[in-house]
């Protein structure tokens, strides 16, 4: 599969469908709560996709994954099945949420569309002294993202890239995990390139303007092995340690790049 450069009319598309992406994550938030299950979480974003978007949750039926979000909580790496589990205080829960939009497909959205892929963590409960590990797992975990995203321009090699991210996490103790990355995105969910979050200087795919991909470092406290649940998603830390992820879409502009994913919360420049 060769990388695709997206044109005008569809990056703008990929504009609204990252706007879309992220106003889920901004929905959801008051909702994350102690007594809530990942399933009800599920619901309310596949409501608020379909109903309020007329949109569709990409990970619903992709590849067979049952439900239309991800939820990855504690040891959870990523690709955690919402179910029937009640968060408690002090969990920590990656919520991931890929919206795919086109607003020309009407009927046709099950098959049609551009993609806005981008996840948050969440501390369920109050900070407090238990927390602090896990606050700085997850804050160091955002910072590797944000390293990553503003070093995204044309002429930008992906091995730079992804060796700033980990020589972050590795200064704080962490470690990256490697068998799951970031990825190209547009019309499919997944596209080329893949996008490491380590690497060699020098190496790798060259950014282009026109490109888009995803950010997406997956930290753990603890050694950086995992494993794959016998449902064939779920992907946990072998020493059950605690992982951490943040994701957005990034767009490569003529001068450097857009987050297209970006949400109100955030302070960095949406443009750079």
């Amino acid at each position: 599969m060769s990388i695709k450069i997206k044109t005008a009319e569809e990056i703008e598309k990929m504009r609204t469908a990252g706007k879309m992406a992220a106003e889920v994550l901004e929905m959801i938030g008051e909702h994350v709560k102690a007594g809530v299950t990942t399933d009800e979480l599920n619901q309310i974003c596949h409501d608020y996709i379909v109903n309020n978007f007329k949109a569709y949750p990409a990970p619903l039926n992709y590849h067979g994954f049952p439900k239309s979000i991800c939820t990855s909580v504690n040891h959870v790496v990523c690709h955690g099945i919402p179910n029937d589990k009640k968060l408690k205080n002090g969990d920590i829960i990656n919520i991931d949420v890929t919206v795919r939009y086109d607003k020309d497909s009407n009927d046709n959205l099950h098959t049609n569309g551009y993609h806005g892929d981008t996840s948050k963590m969440f501390l369920v409960g109050e900070s407090n002294l238990k927390t602090t590990l896990a606050e700085r797992l997850m804050k160091v975990t955002q910072e590797c993202m944000y390293i990553g995203i503003d070093m995204v321009k044309p002429g930008a090699r992906l091995g730079d890239i992804g060796y700033e991210i980990a020589k972050h996490a590795h200064n704080h103790g962490y470690t990256v995990v490697r068998e799951y990355c970031g990825h190209g995105i547009g019309n499919e969910f997944h596209e080329e390139p893949q996008i490491l979050h380590y690497g060699k200087p020098g190496t790798g795919e060259v950014l282009k303007e026109g490109m888009c991909i995803t950010i997406e470092p997956m930290i753990n406290a603890g050694k950086r092995d995992t494993k794959v649940l016998k449902d064939d998603w779920t992907v946990v830390t072998r020493d059950r340690s605690l992982s951490a992820q943040w994701e957005h879409t990034i767009l490569v502009t003529a001068t450097g790049r857009e987050i297209l994913t970006l949400r109100s919360d955030e302070t960095i420049e949406r443009i750079k």
